[in-house]
Parts: structure tokens; C-alpha cells; sequence
């Protein structure tokens, strides 16, 4: 039996898949772009699932088991906290772990955070009867590759992506045929204080810099500006419409990069319909799963790698929140210690913080004296270097207490800047007067 006849057998509907899913278990669901949103509406209309645990990263489809009607059947925990779900943690009916991304893979391969079952999207198969995971590798290849049950939805839509993205077809229990469009990460409109922290951060990178950058205003102005710059390269957890665009720029060639030369690497992308046809079968286009991509060791490999993160505040000792605002949990950890540690380990590696001075319509300082009470440090004050506001950029990398908290208030905004100097005085981080 060829494998056509293999797949032929494997055809199901979504409510067919679903009765193979057992009570009781832990199901990982696809990230991103990739959620399989038919086979997570049949899991939750299945009647016969209870005590099920739910995991994934972020997740751009809808979440309906973490609805209230459903929370004595399901229970959620995020590897990364997304709009989504993100009202269930706040009122208690989903969790949170907290956990390096680069580390998930291993949880999950090595049985501490089992998975049973792994809902994927994947692309129609090639002649060899091979899949890709196409948009969403990142932890999701460590749950196929050991799953007792993988589903998937086989989607025409998803682009075929080169790397550590293929699956045979004999890995996959269920197959159910869709034909939708992924869903799409709308860029956000840009800002004049994004615009400033963008012009700062480009003034670091360099001709042939290797970058890491997420989403959101910060990296998307900050990519707008280095159409200028020859041989970058690319290594990142997620890559965005901004990647691409400086790509066909001609900026991005990833001709002087020293691991993986050539190849733009990344483990999951999220952005527009554009994004996705542009990722499919190129081959310029390294798609690897989080345990690599995230590997402090593997980013370090990268010669001149800067990594830019955003936070939610920095103190003046230089700890810096980022999964937290107003104390309740946000977001997650991700990958931003991953890319800080590897960055800085790099050869003229640059770590990046970047936020804007202020929240709040301007009405509070992000650089704070400490951090507010129930505010998570992410990156710890000995991991931090450089740390960008629309005011400026200082690298606390070698400095004491008191230059460091003289470096954040010179880039915090003036308005707060008398008040921050008279409680840094109070708390004798620098020195008195008189």
C-alpha cells in the first residue's frame, strides 16, 4: 500500500477526529497561525471529553475551551499568554507556566509536561507523501514527534516551509480537509514615540548584523529604517511582514551570518496573507523548532547578533518586567532571556530592551524607582545591556547602581525625571546633596 492509499484511509471529519481524542488527557495545540480552529471546535463539542488539560503558545484563533460553560470539562494552561485566553487566567478558570521558551521542547520530550495529543494545521503532502508544519514549527515539532495521537487539519492555505518543518503522513492518526485562509496578525499603526525608539535601536545595528525582533510598533519601526543596511541576517523566534519586506529590499541576505549563512532562520510567523505566500517554498527560509532557534548557545553562534526585546518597565537598578502590567500575568517569559543571555555571548553581540518612557497617556514613568508590587522580573539586572526609551540608549553592562540609575533617569521622560532623582536619593542609589 502506497502512501496515498495510507492517506485516503486517514480522512475524516472534524467531529471523526475528535472521537479519537481519550477523557483525561493533555491535548498541545498548533500555534499562531496554525491553529487547527475545526478540530478545536470538535474537541470541545466532542460529549465525551472531561478532565482534559489544553497547552499552547499564543494562539490567533479563537479558544473556546477556556468559555466558562466548558470549565468543568477543560482546563488551560499557557506556555505564553494571549488575547485569547487571557481573561480566563485573569479570572482563574485557565493557568499560566512560566518557562523559557527554548526549554518547552524539552518538557515536553522528555514526558515532565506529556502530551497525549497534538492538534495541527499542516499543508496538502508532496510527492513523497511528506507535510509541513509550515507557519508554526517552534514547540509544536517536539509534540508531533511524540504525541501517542497526532490530528491534522491538511489546509491548502498553509504555505510549504523549508527546515525542520516536514511530518510524513504516517505520523498523523487523523486527516481532515480544509480550505481556509490562516488567520492574520494586522500591524498596528505607527507612532511618533515608535518612530524615535525605532531611530535609536537602528543606530545600533550594523552592516551584517544577525537580528531578533518579535512584534509590534518598536520592531516594525525599527525594520522600516534599515532598508539602508547590507547583509543583515536573520535569526529569531518569530519573523513578521517587516522581515519580508526587508528582505525584498535587498538588505537582508544573511551573507555574513556564521550559522546557517545565507538562511533567514525562525520557528514560527505570524503577519499577513502576504507573509505566508511569501514563505511558502522559499528556500531561503529556515524554519526550526524553539529548542534551536531559542538555544542561548545556538544564538550565540551568531557573530554581531542583536537582539531586540520590549518591556513593560525597567527599574533603576535594571531589572525589567514583562509578563505582568497592573500585577496580574500579560503575557509570558517567551523568548526574551533566551535571545538576551545568547545575544550577549555573541561576538559584539548588542541585548536590547526597548519601551517607550511612559504609559498611561503619559501619566506614568515605565522607568520606575522599583518595580510595582506583583510586576514579574523577567530579564534580571545582571542580563540587561542596553535599554532604549525615545529619550536615548544606555548600556548598563558594567556600571554600578548608582551610574545606573543616573543612565535610566537621563532616558526616562523629563517629566518624571526630578521625582525618579529625589526617590533614587531616598533609596541611596546615588549620592545626597549637600
Amino acid at each position: 500500500m502506497d502512501w496515498q492509499e495510507r492517506w485516503a484511509g486517514k480522512v475524516t471529519t472534524p467531529a471523526g477526529a475528535a472521537a479519537a481524542l481519550k477523557p483525561g488527557t493533555r491535548v498541545l495545540i498548533g500555534s499562531g497561525a496554525a491553529e487547527p480552529t475545526r478540530l478545536v471546535q470538535a474537541m470541545v463539542d466532542a460529549p465525551h471529553l472531561t478532565g482534559n488539560e489544553i497547552v499552547h503558545l499564543m494562539t490567533l484563533g479563537p479558544a473556546p475551551y477556556v468559555h466558562p460553560k466548558v470549565s468543568n470539562r477543560f482546563r488551560h494552561t499557557a506556555f505564553f499568554i494571549g488575547g485569547n485566553v487571557r481573561q480566563a487566567i485573569h479570572d482563574g478558570r485557565a493557568d499560566f507556566m512560566p518557562v523559557f521558551l527554548s526549554e518547552i521542547p524539552e518538557l515536553i520530550t522528555s514526558g515532565r509536561v506529556k502530551i497525549d495529543a497534538a492538534l495541527v494545521q499542516v499543508s496538502p503532502p508532496d510527492r513523497h507523501g511528506m507535510v509541513s508544519l509550515g507557519v508554526s514549527v517552534d514547540i509544536v515539532r517536539a509534540a508531533v514527534d511524540t504525541a501517542e495521537l497526532v490530528l491534522a487539519e491538511v489546509n491548502p492555505n498553509m504555505p510549504r516551509t523549508h527546515g525542520d518543518s516536514f511530518l510524513s503522513v504516517d505520523r498523523i492518526a487523523q486527516l481532515v480537509p480544509v480550505n481556509e485562509p490562516l488567520p492574520e496578525l494586522k500591524a498596528e499603526a505607527s507612532e511618533a514615540v515608535y518612530e524615535e525608539i525605532g531611530r535609536h535601536v537602528a543606530s545600533l545595528i550594523t552592516d551584517g548584523a544577525t537580528l531578533q525582533m518579535g512584534i509590534g510598533k518598536i520592531p516594525d519601526a525599527t525594520l522600516g529604517l534599515l532598508t539602508d543596511r547590507h547583509d543583515l541576517g536573520i535569526h529569531t523566534e518569530m519573523l513578521s511582514d517587516g522581515v519580508m519586506r526587508l528582505a525584498e529590499a535587498g538588505a537582508i541576505t544573511g551573507k555574513r551570518k556564521t550559522l546557517l549563512p545565507g538562511k533567514i532562520v525562525t520557528s514560527f510567523i505570524m503577519g499577513s496573507r502576504a507573509l505566508y505566500d511569501w514563505a511558502d517554498d522559499n528556500p531561503t527560509l529556515e524554519m526550526r523548532p524553539s529548542r534551536f532557534t531559542n538555544d542561548p548557545f545556538t544564538i550565540a553562534r551568531n557573530d554581531d547578533m542583536v537582539a531586540i526585546n520590549a518591556a513593560v518597565a525597567v527599574d533603576l537598578t535594571g531589572q525589567v518586567a514583562a509578563d505582568t502590567v497592573m500585577g496580574r500575568f500579560f503575557s509570558g517569559i517567551g523568548g526574551q532571556v533566551d535571545f538576551i543571555r545568547g545575544s550577549a555571548r555573541s561576538k559584539r553581540g548588542k541585548p536590547i530592551i526597548a519601551l517607550p518612557s511612559t504609559a498611561k497617556g503619559g501619566e506614568v514613568s515605565r522607568i520606575m524607582t522599583v518595580l510595582n508590587e506583583g510586576a514579574g522580573v523577567v530579564t534580571s539586572r545582571g542580563d540587561v545591556h542596553y535599554v532604549v526609551t525615545e529619550f536615548g540608549v544606555v548600556n548598563l553592562w558594567g556600571k554600578n547602581i548608582r551610574q545606573r540609575a543616573m543612565a535610566l533617569i537621563g532616558i526616562a521622560h523629563p517629566d518624571f525625571r526630578s521625582d525618579l532623582i529625589s526617590a533614587a536619593r531616598a533609596r541611596r542609589f546615588i549620592f545626597l546633596e549637600g
